[in-house]
């Protein structure tokens, strides 16, 4: 098959570039798609990081309503197989439950994107119903890290990861309940956003109010294609039960100025958690950037009662996750999750959340007050807060640890786990702040380790700032301008 471009020169566009030789008539939609396909059937056997091709869409990307004339003006995209609905195609969530479930209709964000000119393509992998840290049940797949095939690309946003990492496509759909977007981001090397409340909808089956920690954003390569994506895709369904806000200024516009000098907090002591000595020096060289482009950086945490915190965050997910494990299971007719169906944990999980008591529940709504607060408070002193976006090395492929089909006996115990390793992005979710993933640095396996940034509520645009200034400052070379050994560049 013939192609538009080389891998070379496919690999040098970001989204934004490729919808410009779009519009200038060098290169069609069907084109990209055609690229896209064959990026994925280059990568995909050793990396399983797409569950479906639409091979429809991919002759025809008008097919299902996409807009050409949308800033992305048919620019491919892969929907993550969890959160917004396509209608008429298969969301099947990463469990052997969902097999051949059909959605009705698209989800109100699924619309957004279409008119924003982004052409959905495919599906990609994550893991049963989003729950754990890796796309990893063999019975179903297991999703790889193409820095290094026998690592994990992390969770929820797997697939993904996988593909943006190896150049599949510059931009591509991702969901964040508490690290999701910005935990894979971080060890494949993209740049991923988990943006305030009031930006992206939920609507129409779930609101922000029975969301509540979840949200949608994506995965890229560039700043501005994160920023564009926010922009365009931004915005309320009617009947809200937040407000949804804009911004005073298109963040497209705002990154192409460096922002005014910040006070930014390193930080890597969350309570109980801390991590691992490389990771803390890491953090202290970004640190040590950001001094030499004017900021000043300081070592400050807020004041925070991290395990009432994470306690909390432990009885929301798995009350929330019970909630729609029961809603899964009505239109089947089943009274419980099926042993051969569902995975281990994520039943203990729906046993354990149906014994949540409206106490436990209001308990845990105080408690994201008070840390919501106390974030709240800090961010009148401090601009930003900067950690690693992980505490502890990526796992390797088969540490059942943080894994739904572990056996582990205790629920709290699993959550215990991930929290040791994954304690820097929930709470930006609990208290509804935004935070992104930048690929500034290096851990000991040499996967990419992702620094942290978090705001105050609303200063999405802040972050997006300070990230186009790094990118300008690092001449746009990410990952010390490397790519991983799976990429579709290279020799396979």
């Amino acid at each position: 098959m013939t192609l538009a471009m080389t891998w070379d020169e496919w690999a040098q566009h970001d989204g934004l570039a490729l919808a410009h030789r779009v519009r200038q008539g060098e290169v069609t939609p069907a084109e990209l798609a055609k690229q896209v396909a064959a990026g994925i059937e280059k990568t995909n056997g050793a990396l399983s990081a797409v569950v479906e091709v639409f091979d429809d869409v991919v002759q025809d990307p008008l097919k299902d309503g996409m807009n050409p004339e949308g800033p992305f003006a048919g620019l491919p995209y892969l929907m993550k197989d969890l959160g917004p609905t396509l209608k008429g195609r298969l969301q099947e969530m990463g469990s052997a439950l969902m097999q051949g479930h059909r959605a009705s209709a698209d989800s109100f964000l699924t619309g957004k994107i279409r008119q924003a000119g982004l052409n959905i393509m495919g599906r990609t992998t994550t893991p049963e119903f989003g729950v754990c840290s890796s796309a990893e049940n063999p019975a179903m797949y297991v999703t790889r890290n193409p820095w290094d095939l026998s690592y994990t690309t992390c969770g929820s946003s797997a697939g993904t990861a996988a593909a943006v990492a190896a150049g599949v496509l510059p931009l591509s759909h991702a969901t964040d309940g508490g690290g999701s977007i910005r935990i894979p981001a971080g060890v494949n090397g993209n740049i991923g956003l988990k943006p305030s409340r009031g930006v992206f909808s939920i609507a129409p089956a779930a609101s922000d109010l029975t969301g509540l920690v979840s949200t949608q954003g994506c995965h890229s390569r560039t700043v501005r294609d994160t920023a564009a994506f926010v922009d365009h895709c931004r915005g309320g369904a009617p009947g809200e039960f937040m407000p949804y806000w804009s911004a005073p200024e298109s963040y497209s516009q705002l990154i192409q100025r460096d922002p005014q000098p910040l006070r930014i907090a390193l930080s890597h002591q969350w309570g109980d958690y801390r991590a691992t000595p490389h990771f803390v020096a890491e953090l202290e060289r970004v640190g040590r950037f950001l001094e030499s482009l004017g900021h000043q950086v300081e070592w400050a945490l807020p004041a925070v009662d991290f395990r009432a915190a994470f306690a909390a965050q432990t009885t929301c997910y798995i009350s929330n996750f019970a909630q729609t494990i029961t809603n899964l299971l009505a239109p089947l007719g089943l009274a419980r999750p099926p042993a051969d169906k569902v995975e281990p944990i994520n039943i203990k999980i729906w046993e354990e959340g149906l014994r949540t008591t409206y106490a436990e529940r209001a308990k845990m709504q105080a408690v994201f007050n008070t840390t919501s607060r106390a974030f709240g408070q800090f961010f009148e002193t401090w601009d930003i807060i900067l950690t690693p976006i992980t505490a502890l090395p990526t796992p390797k492929l088969g540490t059942t640890a943080y894994l739904t089909i572990s056996d582990n006996p205790s629920v709290y115990d699993w959550f215990e786990n991930l929290w040791q390793n994954f304690a820097y992005t929930p709470l930006s979710n609990l208290c509804g702040i935004p935070g992104i993933s930048l690929p500034m640095a290096t851990q000991d396996n040499g996967l990419p380790l992702g620094i942290h940034a978090q705001a105050r509520q609303a200063n999405d645009g802040l972050l997006l700032q300070l990230a186009a200034q790094i990118e300008r400052a690092l001449q746009g070379r990410w990952n010390l301008g490397q790519r991983p050994g799976v990429h579709v560049s290279a020799d396979r």
